[in-house]
């Protein structure tokens, strides 16, 4: 069955970075687009970044645009989130989720599998 496992949250300084990991399995990984939500108390969940199948054309949150990136390494079948000068807005939890096509949209409606979250806190 599809399983996604998200690691890499923690504590982290303002302006620091953090990299999460999502590992998939149970499924054709290139087949599929990949996603990150995130989260944060009272608020709605939404996106920050995606990427196609097979590592194409990916997709930022316009205001994150410059400090996130995501990446995949299809041989491992996992995705990356690099945050860099993480603020105390970026505090959430973070999810991954898989798109249920190859092609990947902002709506989490078009997601059909999610990870477990990983909390992220940044301290001022």
């Amino acid at each position: 069955q599809v399983q996604l496992a998200e690691s890499g949250g923690g504590l982290v300084q303002a302006g620091g970075s953090l990299r999460l990991s999502c590992a998939a399995s149970g499924y054709t990984f290139r087949s599929y687009g990949m996603g990150w939500f995130r989260q944060a108390p009272g608020k709605e969940r939404e996106l920050v970044a995606s990427i196609s199948g097979g590592g194409s054309l990916p997709r930022y949150a316009d205001s994150l645009k410059g400090r996130f990136t995501i990446s995949i390494d299809n041989a491992k079948s996992t995705v990356y989130l690099q945050m860099n000068s993480l603020s105390p807005a970026d505090t959430a939890v973070y999810f991954c989720a898989r798109s249920k096509y190859k092609d990947t949209g902002y709506a989490h409606e078009e997601y059909d599998f999610w990870g477990q979250g990983t909390q992220v806190t940044v301290s001022s």
